[in-house]
């Protein structure tokens, strides 16, 4: 789904995952679910591309739901996979903590779950080689993404500038539609390692130019950064 110019989406409100496309190759922002692979195709396809254009994938972090087809990428196309340093274990061996479990609606939960299994979800294979990155790193990527350090949701999860396409992927630092209840709007994501600390790494989106916010989950947010964390916080407070 094509976004903007250069600027593309797979997947859908439940689970997506981002291409910045350039005249250099394509940069690709989180893997979504395994079965995700197959939306990959064809949107490369939809450009002509294939994936040997792919350059680079950049994980916002470790999690199963958005490392999908990130080893299947690496291992047949010889993708390099970033991914903060502090997450690098959880994409490789899918280590979590455990967190308290999220108020649900029967609905939108059994929605999300099924849409999991459908893209063979509970088939993830872990990233068995991982690329460290680091907050403030400007990858050598289409694109040229610049890492901010997000912890909270994780502890190395991360946004990713990439001022080519006017745009901020953000993960699971925000989400703008809660896969437990449905709930849309900007939010905190549910399944968060230290809630608190997500919400005072809203403050880094500030200072960040862009006219998209992309989350890993919900509808893409066409507005500020620094609206949209001021939004996630005003929820909140209520």
């Amino acid at each position: 789904m094509k976004l903007a110019p250069n600027l593309h989406r797979i997947g859908n409100d439940i689970v997506a995952a981002y291409l910045v496309d350039t005249p250099d190759g394509i940069t690709l922002i989180d893997a979504g679910l395994p079965g995700l692979w197959r939306d990959l195709q064809k949107e490369l396809a939809s450009l002509e591309k294939s994936p040997s254009d792919i350059r680079g994938l950049v994980l916002t972090h470790g999690d199963s739901d958005h490392i999908g087809f990130a080893e299947r990428l690496r291992r047949e196309y010889d993708v390099p996979v970033f991914v903060h340093a502090a997450d690098a274990d959880r994409a490789r061996t899918g280590k979590k903590p455990k967190v308290s479990t999220p108020p649900m609606r029967a609905g939108a939960a059994v929605g999300f779950f099924a849409y999991a299994l459908r893209k063979n979800g509970i088939r993830t294979r872990y990233v068995r080689e991982v690329t460290e990155m680091h907050d403030g790193d400007a990858l050598d990527l289409p694109g040229s993404p610049t890492i901010i350090a997000m912890p909270g949701h994780s502890p190395g999860s991360v946004a990713v500038h990439v001022p080519a396409v006017d745009a901020v992927f953000v993960g699971d630092a925000l989400t703008t539609r809660h896969v437990l209840t449905g709930a849309a709007g900007p939010q905190p994501a549910p399944f968060t390692d230290d809630p608190q600390l997500a919400l005072e790494s809203l403050d880094r989106l500030a200072g960040i130019q862009a006219s998209w916010v992309l989350p890993g989950h919900g509808t893409p947010w066409q507005g500020s950064p620094a609206d949209i964390a001021a939004a996630v916080r005003g929820r909140e407070a209520r």
